[in-house]
């Protein structure tokens, strides 16, 4: 068995953790969205905050249903 990379497994999290929080939308679109957030950082070169910038960055790529928390 091969082991995941790092980078797929913190696309992973962060995917399930958008489709948690939002439930509504399509699990495809939710990926697709992790997956463009990714492409944009992928070359950070200080990574400890990768997560939390990609679930940022696709959460603003996602389709809005009203406020969002942090956003005024």
């Amino acid at each position: 068995m091969v082991a995941e990379s790092e980078d797929a497994q913190t696309i992973r999290q962060v995917a399930e953790r958008l489709m948690s929080a939002h439930p509504q939308l399509d699990a495809g679109l939710v990926r697709s969205s992790v997956q463009t957030a990714y492409e944009e950082l992928r070359y950070a070169r200080v990574r400890t905050y990768l997560p939390v910038l990609m679930e940022r960055r696709a959460n603003d790529l996602l389709p809005s249903d009203g406020p969002r928390e942090g956003n005024t």
